[in-house]
């Protein structure tokens, strides 16, 4: 083991809970909002980590060593708890850049008679805590990118709902911009509707669509071929004036495909296809 490791030991072993308190005074210097007891318990876990680290052998070189593992897993973890709170990563890294000032001047005073030992040791830990601070800026990114993606999907989950609008008539509103995500969620939820229900129309409205081009009408020839393949019909309603243009102008061939200006047009048809008549009660 390398001295550094036996002199960084020492200090965790014997001043851990003074490192900690000193740690969180220099890390709320700063103003950093947010230094309570579950950022003392934070702190505790990443010392308690790095002493394990110390004490096998690791190499600040080599932060993805085996010996640094269940220091990148504290770090992982309170990285993934500041994602969920909102904290920024420049925090999340700042917490950890925060942590040399007491350990410096404990070194410094171990080493104050020896200047090269100092210097090295200085040189250690510092490119340890700062591998460390990057290793929770990554952990950090990858946890917000999987928190945005989840939440994305559980958008785009909501804004296309499959409604039973009558028996054996389902209705997708479509609203913003269809894209192939969404298009295969769209047709993977609405096939499963229809096996579920037993229905036998399914009305696609794309009133909430602001432009449709041939990539959007692609999208929409897929989804009624794959309605048809389960043995129900697709009627698509919401086709504006200017829309109805643009189609003709792409040369979009839906020949064979029920189209109607409104989703009333084409609730009311499907009620006729499906052999239901709506009559208006006569004035007493």
């Amino acid at each position: 083991m390398k001295t550094q490791n036996t002199a960084l030991e020492t200090l965790l072993k014997t001043d851990r809970d003074a490192i900690v308190d000193e740690w969180l005074a220099e890390f709320k210097v700063g103003g950093t909002k947010g230094t309570g007891s579950h950022v003392a318990a934070e702190a505790r876990g990443v010392l308690d980590a790095l002493a394990k680290g110390v004490s096998a052998g690791g190499d600040p070189a080599r932060f993805d060593s085996d010996a640094w593992g269940p220091l990148r897993d504290a770090l992982e973890s309170v990285s993934a708890a500041r994602a969920a709170q909102g904290s920024t990563s420049g925090e999340t890294s700042r917490l950890m850049l925060a942590a040399k000032k007491p350990m410096f001047d404990r070194l410094q005073a171990t080493f104050d008679k020896d200047t090269a030992a100092l210097a090295e040791n200085l040189w250690w830990l510092s490119l340890l805590v700062d591998r460390a601070a990057q290793y929770t800026v990554d952990a950090y990114q990858r946890t917000r990118e999987e928190i945005i993606n989840r939440q994305q999907q559980e958008l785009l989950e909501l804004s296309t709902p499959v409604v039973k609008l009558w028996d054996g008539v389902l209705a997708v509103p479509m609203i913003g911009t269809l894209d192939s995500a969404r298009t295969q969620l769209v047709m993977e939820t609405l096939l499963q509707r229809i096996v579920e229900t037993g229905s036998e129309l399914a009305i696609v409205d794309i009133t909430g669509v602001p432009t449709v081009d041939t990539l959007v009408a692609q999208h929409l020839l897929k989804t009624v071929t794959a309605i048809r393949l389960m043995g129900a019909d697709c009627i698509i309603s919401g086709i504006r004036p200017q829309i109805a243009q643009t189609i003709v102008h792409l040369g979009i061939d839906l020949q064979g495909i029920t189209t109607k200006a409104t989703l009333a047009d084409a609730l009311s048809l499907a009620l006729k296809k499906t052999g239901y008549v709506v009559t208006r009660p006569k004035a007493a």
